[in-house]
């Protein structure tokens, strides 16, 4: 079951690459230098992407949010 939801800026990423040294299971650098969050689905809508985790992911998803110096890395519970 779902409970929680990161959602990603990529747009205003900087490309420090903190989240994907953090948790690279959900993050991987591009070759723009950019992060690209793993299996995330880009939201049409918003030009935001989204990725839907269990509660078990919750303590990584929080940890790549926090490491991200822009803060455009968030999690919501759904």
């Amino acid at each position: 079951m779902t409970t929680y939801r990161i959602i990603f800026n990529r747009k205003e990423c900087i490309g420090t690459g903190a989240c994907s040294m953090i948790v690279d299971r959900f993050w991987e650098m591009d070759k723009d230098n950019k992060a690209n969050l793993k299996s995330a689905k880009l939201n049409e809508k918003t030009n935001l992407y989204e990725l839907d985790l269990n509660e078990k992911d919750f303590d990584d998803a929080i940890e790549s949010a926090r490491v991200c110096p822009v803060e455009i890395i968030h999690v919501y519970k759904v």
